[in-house]
């Protein structure tokens, strides 16, 4: 019975005002003059009240377009990974920050969000878990919608445009330019209790999936270095003209182009492609490379060719005395229909790890260089012998996820 009173008087975390003021003026530099930060809307402001944000993710400094959206302090929900590998990681916890492991939520961290609207508190969540590597939305999770209802608070959207091509997934640095902030008062608490879980699916969906390229293509918004695509071979890793895999290559940094057949496009100031071969059709919206690509790995899934992806790799796990991933070990790791398979030896032991893939929509990577698989408290760096398979291993991740929401039950 104590326990229970616990559960439902827990505390939301603790913040410092001063802390919080330091992170307001550091953020309001970065949002105003790296990121030009341009509000549309922002319902947000002046609202009093118990309220959960949920924002789109470009980027992985997004949240600093939003710290300043409002007056009073939030509760920001981070990455676990992000969280124990900066060297500010106690500056964040007094910033009330809600640390977790991508999509993964255990009792505590439920109890800990419930706590931050139950004492009439601002939760900011990203649903998707992952900044996106090709300017389209990743994987919103299923439970996701089912949360938002049973929080049974006011629902804002927080939509952020251009941040993508301020800080691409698969380039280093920041690219400074014009970005969007739009607030927006998504759900009443209730909307909420009278919606079904399709409904609230279905608006949230709408609010929350993008693609860059696309409102690129309204916004015309040029980025310093915008043109620079190198490291984006990594994501567009198969030609869309002859279908070869691992065969795209960037030169003279603007030009993607494909050693086997010829194929080559051009980036221009904006981000978009222009083909520049004689072979090939032109892709303008590297989305929709990217996407051409993913499709065949479906169909590769679907029609059983590809039931299982394995490859060689080091090991890194976070040092929680240093804030970083160190080498642990190396190891045999891939993903089937079912589960993640880490095995090897780690730390001079036999290591054999499987874990489940159901509630993996996808999972955090860095194209071209490394993919993480996380169990319980521990996180899985894993850096392959082979660079070329972190994408489609991540890509393969994503379709038996989709694969399986789209099965019958009980199949």
């Amino acid at each position: 019975m104590q326990n229970e009173k616990a559960k439902h008087h827990a505390q939301p975390p603790r913040q410092s005002r001063f802390c919080y003021f330091l992170a307001r003026i550091v953020t309001g530099f970065v949002a105003r003059f790296i990121f030009k930060r341009r509000f549309i809307r922002n319902e947000l402001r002046g609202k009093r009240g118990p309220i959960v944000v949920i924002a789109n993710h470009q980027a992985a400094y997004d949240f600093v377009n939003l710290f300043g959206a409002t007056s009073r302090r939030m509760h920001f929900v981070i990455s676990e990974s992000f969280y124990n590998t900066l060297p500010i990681k106690k500056f964040l916890s007094r910033l009330g920050v809600i640390a977790k492991q991508q999509f993964q939520t255990t009792i505590k961290d439920i109890h800990l969000m419930k706590s931050v609207t139950a004492a009439g508190g601002i939760l900011v969540i990203y649903p998707a878990g992952l900044m996106c590597e090709d300017g389209l939305s990743t994987p919103i999770p299923a439970a996701t919608y089912q949360f938002l209802q049973w929080l049974g608070v006011p629902v804002y959207m927080a939509r952020t445009s251009g941040t993508y091509f301020a800080m691409p997934k698969w380039a280093d640095g920041l690219r400074s330019g014009r970005t969007y902030m739009d607030i927006f008062r998504l759900f009443s608490a209730e909307e909420l209790r009278e919606a079904t879980l399709d409904e609230i699916k279905e608006r949230t969906d709408a609010a929350m999936l993008f693609d860059a390229y696309r409102e690129q293509e309204e916004l015309l918004v040029e980025y310093k270095n915008g043109g620079n695509i190198e490291g984006l071979e990594n994501v567009l890793y198969v030609c869309p003209h002859c279908r070869s895999e691992h065969t795209v290559r960037v030169r003279d940094g603007n030009i993607i182009y494909c050693e086997h057949c010829g194929y080559a496009e051009e980036s221009d100031k904006y981000g978009f492609l222009h083909k520049i071969s004689e072979c090939g059709e032109e892709i303008r919206y590297v989305s929709d490379w990217s996407r051409m690509i993913y499709d065949m790995v479906r169909k590769e899934a679907v029609e059983g060719h590809l039931d299982e992806l394995y490859t060689d790799a080091e090991i890194q796990m976070i040092d929680g005395r240093c804030c970083k991933f160190v080498p642990v070990g190396h190891a045999r790791v891939g993903v089937d229909r079912e589960h993640f398979h880490i095995d090897g030896v780690l730390r001079g032991e036999d290591f054999s790890l499987s874990v489940s893939t159901a509630n993996f929509a996808s999972l955090p990577f860095s194209p071209g260089r490394y993919f993480e698989i996380q169990h319980g408290a521990d996180i899985f760096r894993c850096l392959p012998t082979s660079s070329d398979t972190v994408m489609k291993l991540a890509n393969l991740v994503k379709v038996f996820y989709e694969l399986r929401a789209e099965a019958p039950v009980g199949e």
